[in-house]
Formats: C-alpha cells, sequence, structure tokens
C-alpha cells in the first residue's frame, strides 16, 4: 500500500506510488499527467485524487522528456512597436498563468537573409512546443512552413486572416478604420490627412484601405500631399505633422496609421499654435496608454492586442490548459473585433 502524504515523511513520492493508489499503470498516470485526450474520465480523477492525496509534484524534466519538447511557448517578433509587443506578452501570460507553461521571447530581423536559418536553429535548441508569430513576421509563409517542417506548432497574428482557424488569430483593421473615418466626414470635415504605417506591413495595408473605402463612400479625393509616410514610431509623427501642417491648405483632421504617430502630430500642433481638436482633428490607432497620457485625450481605434495574445495562446495549446481556458479556446472565433473609441481630439471643422 503506498504512503499517503502523512506518512511518507521526508520521502517523496513517485509516479510508482501514484499508480499504485489509482489502481492504473505508470504509462496511464504519464498520460494523465500530460493531459492526453484517450483516457477515460473516471480514470483521470482517479489519478488526480492520488496525486492530491500523495502530493506528488510531477518532474518536469521527465515531462519535458516524454513530449521530446519543453515546456515553452515561443513568442517570435520583429515589431517597431514595443508597447504592442508588451501588451500580447500580458495576454498571452493571463491565459497560461494557471499550467505548467512558460513564455520565451525572442525577436528576430526581417530583414536579414538569416532570419529563417537563425528561427531554425532557436526553435531546434530550445524545443518549444509552439510559437506565436507576431507582425510583420507572421505575413512570412516560409516561417509558417518552418514551424510545421520542425513540428512546432504555430499561430499567425495580424491585421487580416493570414491562415486557417487553427493557425491564425486576427483582427478587422479595415473595417473599423473605415468607421472612424466616417465619423470624420460626418462631423463636416472634407481636408483629411493620412500618416501610413510602415511599408510592407499588412496592417499598415489594411488601415490604409479602410481610410480609402470611406473616402470613396463619401464621393471625397483627396490631393497626393495629404498622405505622409510612417513607420509606427513617435519620430515618424513629427516628420508627418511638419509636412501636413505646413501645406498652404492643411488638412482639418488626420487619421494616423498608430497612436506613437499621432502624438508626435498632436506635439507638432501644439509647437504651431493650432488648436487640438479646434483647428485640427486627430485619431490614432492602437488605443495604448499614450492616447490617454496626452492632451487632449485622444480618439482612436482600440486594438484588442492583449486579447489578441490571450486568445492565441488558447488556439496554440489548449490541451495544455485547465477548464475554462480550454472550453474557451475550442468556441472562440479566430477574429477579434477593433472598436473606435471617441475621445476629445475630434470636433466638426472650424473652416470648410
Amino acid at each position: 500500500m503506498p504512503a499517503t502524504k502523512g506518512e511518507q515523511g521526508t520521502k517523496q513520492p513517485t509516479i510508482n506510488d501514484v499508480a499504485a493508489l489509482a489502481g492504473v499503470s505508470k504509462k496511464t498516470v504519464s498520460r494523465v499527467i500530460n493531459r492526453s485526450e484517450f483516457i477515460a474520465e473516471k480514470t483521470r480523477k482517479a489519478v488526480q485524487e492520488a496525486i492530491e492525496t500523495l502530493g506528488f509534484v510531477p518532474n518536469p524534466q521527465a515531462r519535458a522528456l516524454a513530449f521530446r519538447r519543453n515546456f515553452l511557448i515561443a513568442l517570435l517578433h520583429d515589431n517597431p512597436n514595443a508597447q504592442t509587443v508588451l501588451n500580447f506578452q500580458q495576454g498571452v501570460l493571463d491565459a497560461i498563468k494557471d499550467s505548467d507553461l512558460a513564455l520565451l521571447v525572442r525577436p528576430v530581423d526581417r530583414g536579414s537573409d538569416r532570419m529563417l536559418e537563425d528561427v531554425r536553429v532557436f526553435l531546434e535548441k530550445q524545443r518549444p512546443i509552439g510559437a506565436m508569430l507576431l507582425p510583420p513576421i507572421s505575413e512570412n509563409d516560409a516561417l509558417a512552413a518552418l514551424c510545421s517542417e520542425l513540428g512546432v506548432r504555430y499561430v499567425r497574428v495580424g491585421s487580416a486572416p493570414l491562415d486557417d482557424a487553427a493557425h491564425c488569430v486576427s483582427s478587422n483593421d479595415r473595417e473599423v478604420v473605415a468607421e472612424a473615418v466616417r465619423k470624420l466626414i460626418s462631423l463636416g470635415h472634407r481636408r483629411i490627412g493620412f500618416v501610413r504605417g510602415p511599408v510592407g506591413f499588412r496592417s499598415a495595408a489594411e488601415r490604409e484601405e479602410g481610410f480609402h473605402a470611406a473616402l470613396r463612400e463619401a464621393g471625397l479625393t483627396l490631393p497626393p500631399d495629404y498622405f505622409a509616410p510612417g513607420n509606427y514610431r513617435y519620430a515618424a509623427g513629427i516628420e508627418a505633422g511638419e509636412k501636413l501642417l505646413s501645406l498652404a491648405e492643411p488638412p482639418t483632421a488626420l487619421f494616423c496609421s498608430n497612436d506613437e504617430m499621432a502624438a508626435g502630430v498632436m506635439s507638432v500642433a501644439h509647437g504651431k499654435g493650432i488648436a487640438v481638436p479646434g483647428d485640427l482633428s486627430i485619431i490614432g490607432f492602437d488605443d495604448s496608454p499614450t492616447a490617454t497620457h496626452i492632451w487632449p485625450a485622444l480618439s482612436t481605434v482600440r486594438w484588442p492586442i492583449r486579447e489578441m495574445g490571450a486568445r492565441a495562446a488558447r488556439t496554440l495549446v489548449p490541451d495544455f490548459l485547465d477548464g475554462a481556458a480550454r472550453t474557451a479556446a475550442a468556441d472562440e472565433s479566430p477574429v477579434l473585433a477593433s472598436t473606435f473609441v471617441e475621445r476629445q481630439s475630434v470636433a466638426p471643422p472650424t473652416t470648410a
């Protein structure tokens, strides 16, 4: 008869003790510990009760050896916006907090000729169960194919669907940007400028397409001077603001492809004595902390990046999560809706 928790003294219970108390094989105990789907609920309950009675703690190294994987999930990114990465990371941690999993964050260089080889070496060395790919590298089909080749689960995150539902979590950037621009048009703005995102980013293209869609609906055509390049950084917003607000007939409203650039534009407006929103309405994208840390508070699109992180983790490793998290993963849509948040930076134009 195996000893119970109180009878064990200083001796640590083993998997053999659990098997004996539950009346099952050592292999069955291992399957329960590793959350195999092929275990009867009655058997699973008996093993779990034996584990609790004995105070047995599974050996993580042994579990990793059985899986031929470490209990890690990797976050791969090459994103210029640190806040986006941090918010996504927090969502992942929300999802895995009650599991045995740990998060490993790995920046990569999408401009390097060795990117795929570097990622291959990383995945082969760390042996994670799965990888989450943030934009823009999530848009790289060869990277997704590499994960499949190595037997590493993957989820691609983007501003539009990039893969099938089992491998993708996305948002609806195009539609919600169109909604935000319609708001400006409804207030009477006709001279509306646009600060682009980085060249080659799907998110930048989706947001710009949403902008153009709203203009087409309203029958508006804008001069090329009303469009400024950007890269999702504050300094790019400064440059865009200097360009757009120095025009002979400047825009009365601006849509910026993220909040950091919108903050840069607003700083230029303040420096030029241009009142926001009296003389210039500004809308951003993300609803990052920046949006409420500047004055006036920024109207913006709330990108649910933290929720996308949690959903990506649940999509990636539902079998390693417990209870409600596992159930939620089975019922969730791969598309999360962004929403327009109106604050103090938007008002009707004071000039035609």
